[in-house]
């Protein structure tokens, strides 16, 4: 008679060599640091040191044409656990703040993806896709022993997860599904570190245990609260000594991969939700001090203009991903579904990673057979904007977001509703050519259709998106 355990090591066997040789994956989230923030992105116009990022950008490659996918926090990270845009959701506009998850219960995430390829998960930060404590809504302090769902382990299929919400409740830190502990918002940056490395640490010699480690740190976001270390080191102000305590917990964390020998296999990816705040890093003030955290672009955090969008994009791996080298390549933080998925060796249907597309072939050299051709932008007013090649569609009025001028003051100020721009020529967004392309722009404007209608921007069966109607020309019918 066999065993009944005979089946079960045999599936554990079978997982255990499935996972043999697979590479571990880092995944690290600044919390609006716009593009020009890193010194190695905006050398000219950029004053803040970033020597830890720059550092990982010398070993790897910089992908200098990656967009969050959206510009603001909630709808860019539902992008990168599910391949979707969030604007397929209930979520059409600005964040959530509390409540169900925006993840459906029946979506296959990234997490739960890799743990089929025999990876262990975890989430060590910022969450921001719904919570319930004790099957509540909650605003502000918890109380320690809260049980926590709708959250990462529940509803993002993660092993592990130590962290937070959001941003307007950082005094409160969780540990898997309950409220352990209320602490000042100083010390999260401090305490999501340390607990990132010692995770690294607890991996140590784990061989054929492939993990992924997603950490989706809580600042430069509000509130701006640089320990007393790094207070000043900027010369420049608050929001500066952040970046550049941010920037060293990316750099404790590679060192931790570094002095594991995990460094050597493992996949590195360093990022950031969206574009700088302009009001909490102080923009102006920042600029007459001779920095400029969009760098060339137009526009920041909230905005349909790349400064909203366009985000840091470093990439690293040692041996397969050569060192010291740009990618000027399309790409979306949607597009970590299929390309985890691709290098892990996982498969998923149809229904599933519906807007992301794999650039495994980018990070070793390789021309990609199917590169991504177009990406779709969306504002925290729920405006829309399609970039196509050197072509970007605006279907908005002034910034979509919140730099002057707003989509609402700028449509009754009798700006243009559409703007369309040359991003080779003009990377400020600063002349419009729709009246003098209008085919052009009716063709995005087509293409943007087609991407909303069909529930998907990559080839498959149709799909449908979770509401019956998606507005794309919010403030025409206002005008009219």
């Amino acid at each position: 008679m066999t065993s009944p355990l005979v089946p079960l090591l045999a599936i554990a066997l079978t997982i255990s060599l499935h996972a043999a040789n697979k590479p571990n994956i880092v995944v690290m989230l600044a919390d609006d640091m716009g593009f020009g923030e890193l010194s190695c992105l905006n050398p000219e116009r950029g004053k803040i040191p970033t020597p830890q990022l720059d550092k990982l950008a010398a070993d790897g490659m910089n992908f200098t044409d990656a967009h969050s996918g959206s510009s603001v926090c909630t709808p860019t990270r539902y992008g990168i656990l599910t391949g979707r845009y969030a604007w397929r959701t209930r979520l059409q506009s600005g964040v959530l703040t509390g409540g169900k998850s925006l993840i459906a219960k029946e979506r296959l995430t990234l997490p739960e993806l890799l743990k089929q390829q025999g990876y262990t998960t975890a989430i060590i930060g910022k969450w921001h896709l719904g919570m319930m404590f004790d099957g509540k809504q909650a605003r502000g302090k918890v109380p320690i022993g809260s049980k926590v769902t709708h959250g990462p382990l529940d509803y993002g299929g993660f092993d592990e997860f130590h962290g937070f919400h959001h941003a307007r409740q950082m005094s409160l830190w969780i540990d898997n599904d309950e409220v352990t502990q209320n602490i000042e918002p100083v010390e999260m940056l401090p305490k999501l570190t340390a607990k990132a490395v010692e995770f690294i640490h607890s991996r140590k010699g784990k061989t054929n245990e492939p993990f992924f480690l997603y950490v989706p740190w809580n600042s430069p976001h509000s509130p701006v609260v640089p320990t007393e270390e790094w207070r000043g080191k900027s010369g420049l102000n608050a929001h500066a000594d952040f970046v550049m305590q941010t920037d060293d917990a990316f750099g404790q964390v590679i060192t931790a991969l570094k002095e594991t020998g995990l460094y050597d296999n493992t996949l590195i990816i360093c990022s950031s939700d969206n574009g700088t705040s302009a009001p909490t890093s102080k923009k102006e003030q920042l600029e007459a001090m001779g920095h400029f955290p969009s760098g060339d672009l137009r526009g920041s955090k909230a905005d349909l203009w790349d400064g909203g969008h366009r985000v840091p994009f470093i990439t690293a791996w040692k041996g397969k991903v050569a060192t010291g080298t740009r990618n000027d390549q399309l790409v979306c933080l949607t597009d970590l579904y299929a390309t985890f998925a691709e290098l892990s060796g996982a498969s998923y249907p149809a229904s599933e990673g519906v807007d992301s597309i794999s650039f495994a072939d980018s990070l070793v050299g390789k021309t990609p057979s199917t590169p991504r051709q177009s990406v779709i932008h969306h504002s925290i007013s729920g405006m829309f904007s399609i970039r196509e090649g050197k072509w970007k569609l605006l279907c908005s009025p002034g910034s979509g977001g919140w730099t002057d001028p707003r989509p609402e003051k700028a449509a009754k100020n009798g700006d243009p509703m559409t703007q369309l721009y040359d991003m080779d020529l003009d990377i400020g967004e600063q002349q419009n050519l729709a009246s003098k392309n209008p085919e052009k722009a009716q063709a995005l404007r087509a293409h943007l259709d087609e991407q909303i209608s069909n529930g998907r921007s990559t080839p498959g069966p149709k799909q449908k998106n979770d509401v019956d109607s998606i507005v794309v020309d919010k403030l025409s019918a206002k005008r009219k």
